[in-house]
């Protein structure tokens, strides 16, 4: 039985016979070293041939990912793994390969009943464990696409009334610019919410942000489904993209508690496929509401959504946070020893002592001040990281790319409602299908694609740690892929951009911006995913800080479309959105190629004195 499932260790036993089973660990540990030594250096099959091999022997490959079986990804690594991790990535295992070979994956140990974490923990299905690595493959999946379901709501909240803007304007008696600031404010919400929300994951636990965060995404989109007028609606609007966007930030870091890092590209992009799909039906199903109910249903359908989310949540979506912070004793800790320094004079750290009945309301005074400032203020402290290069260049391409989306999109609702084309909103909403279906056919083949160059990349050059782990590098992602995403996406929104100037078949702008959404796609997985390696034990705020950054150029892109267009057409304002992005694609991926190794080596050696750790 034991050798059905693990094939390796059949056939290193063939090829010893005469190995006995009660021979010491250590010396059967050299012995099977020495037979496998000639396979450390062979591709991973599943890894680098299924994404481009047609072989229904190699892609029967992937189905033997059953439980029982152990995954390569145990012999797999990043450049860092070795250094200690915090609580938002949990640490990658150190077994040798050839203890991978042999031993049996772990079961997972289930956390008693009444020792959950999370709000209503005892009620959630899904049972948590002590090891977020151990759940099966299945658990994992069905994980990924809670995930990837909760992260569809935020986008799909600005997408969903972009066919209706119209309506909008014409029921609140203002201009289209006016109602184009209610998807303007929501994504700014969106780049700044995620700050907290990643920073109070920290202590509460993913399932608890998770939960209160729908709760009130809820709330605000009724409330801005009954607004009386454009500033409650704008308000409403803005709040309500703050609650969902929690999962900007904290699914990516649901997504490094339960996948290591050979699958982690391929999960990421299954992650992202949610976010995706939000702007592939909303628009069609905001078009189609709309048109028959009015655009107040629009919200009433984003309320329905994140209540369904919050049932999905409460009762299947188990907590994968390795290790809360400890913030309340973290602050007591700096308020005694605040009081103890100033009343002895010493510049050293104190131990932690019992304080004196006299200096109790001092300490509690300082202890809630600390707790205010970590709360609230050190979330702030993550765009000290764009001090870092390799950081800093990530997150500006990942912004020029996201920002070209949202003008895009507002163009689309612009130029389409109005001659030549003329389109009621149900078939507006169906032009933002191609694009769409585009981030949807990348998110599906991109990650897999990824993760094989990341394979060949560390392989070709040598990178094996002592154990004979593959040791990969953030920079490898941006190869050959980064190079056709790069050319792709600007040569496709300027093909739009002169295709709808001239308003040519509907088929020419559509054509451009399906491959705008391949190319866009590919970006934003590459961008997000580095700086999860980047920050291999801050991953969470590395997601945060992107977000937080590309969404408050998205506002300003959602803002200044509009007028731009009516200035100076679609095809002069994309022809200049793509030659910047084309200019900043390639320097982006030349500067990387060319320093990214020294960036990471340089970042890894200050970033703790750089951020105050």
């Amino acid at each position: 039985m034991d050798a059905d499932r693990d094939p390796e260790k059949h056939e290193l036993e063939k090829i010893h016979g005469g190995l006995e089973a009660e021979t010491s660990e250590d010396s059967a540990s050299d012995e099977l070293a020495r037979v496998h030594s000639g396979l450390t250096t062979e591709p991973d099959i599943t890894a680098v041939g299924a994404p481009c091999s047609n072989s229904e022997a190699v892609l029967n490959l992937f189905k033997r990912d059953r439980p029982g079986s152990q995954t390569s990804a145990d012999s797999q690594q990043t450049e860092g793994d070795d250094e200690p991790h915090d609580h938002q990535v949990p640490p990658h295992r150190t077994k040798s390969r050839t203890q991978s070979m042999r031993s049996v994956p772990r079961d997972a140990v289930k956390v008693p009943v009444s020792e959950r974490r999370g709000c209503l923990a005892r009620f959630c299905i899904s049972a948590e464990v002590t090891d977020p690595y151990d759940y099966t493959r299945k658990k994992k999946w069905t994980i990924t696409f809670i995930i990837a379901c909760a992260g569809a709501a935020a986008p799909m909240g600005s997408s969903l009334i972009l066919p209706a803007l119209r309506d909008i304007a014409a029921t609140f008696q203002v201009t289209e610019t006016v109602v184009n600031l209610s998807i303007a404010f929501y994504m700014l919400s969106m780049s700044i919410f995620p700050l907290w929300w990643s920073s109070f994951s920290e202590t509460l636990g993913r399932r608890n942000i998770y939960l209160a965060s729908f709760v009130l995404f809820v709330v605000f989109n009724i409330l801005a489904a009954v607004s009386s007028d454009i500033a409650m609606f704008i308000v409403m609007r803005c709040l309500s993209g703050g609650a969902a966007a929690s999962v900007q930030a904290v699914g990516a870091g649901t997504v490094a508690d339960i996948w290591e890092v050979k699958e982690r590209g391929r999960a990421m992009g299954i992650f992202y496929l949610g976010p995706l799909c939000g702007p592939l039906l909303s628009p069609i199903i905001g078009g189609a509401l709309a048109q028959s109910l009015g655009w107040r249903s629009t919200q009433y359908f984003l309320a329905i959504f994140g209540a369904l989310l919050c049932v999905l949540i409460l009762f299947c979506l188990p907590e994968t946070l390795r290790r809360r912070r400890p913030l309340v004793a973290e602050a007591e800790q700096e308020a005694i020893e605040s009081v103890e320094a100033e009343k002895s004079g010493a510049t050293a750290r104190p131990t932690l002592t019992r304080t004196a009945t006299t200096k109790s309301v001092q300490v509690k005074t300082k202890k809630y001040l600390a707790l205010l400032r970590r709360a609230f203020l050190e979330p702030l402290r993550i765009i000290l990281y764009l001090q870092f290069p390799a950081v800093a260049i990530s997150v500006y391409y990942a912004t020029v790319t996201f920002m070209s989306l949202y003008m895009l999109n507002i163009s689309i609702q612009q130029t389409f409602s109005i001659a030549p084309y003329s389109y009621d909103p149900t078939i507006i909403g169906l032009l933002f299908l191609p694009n769409s279906l585009g981030y949807f056919l990348s998110s599906i083949f991109g990650g897999r694609w990824v993760d094989a160059i990341m394979h060949r990349e560390a392989q070709a050059a040598g990178r094996y740690d002592e154990h004979g782990k593959l040791v990969f590098r953030p920079e490898d992602r941006m190869k050959e892929n980064a190079w056709i995403a790069a050319a792709l996406w600007p040569a496709a929104i300027i093909t739009y951009g002169w295709t709808a100037e001239y308003g040519v078949s509907i088929a020419g702008p559509m054509v451009a911006n399906f491959f705008f959404g391949v190319g866009s796609m590919l970006i934003f997985a590459m961008a997000t995913t580095m700086l999860t390696e980047f920050l291999p034990r801050k991953a969470s705020n590395g997601v945060a800080l992107n977000n937080f950054v590309r969404n408050i150029f998205s506002c300003i892109g959602c803002i200044i479309t509009a007028p731009l267009v009516d200035a100076i057409g679609n095809g002069a304002l994309f022809t200049i959105v793509g030659g910047v992005a084309l200019v900043s694609g390639f320097a982006t991926i030349s500067a990387m190629k060319r320093f990214g190794g020294r960036w990471r080596v340089s970042m890894d050696q200050r970033i703790e004195k750089a951020m105050g750790d």
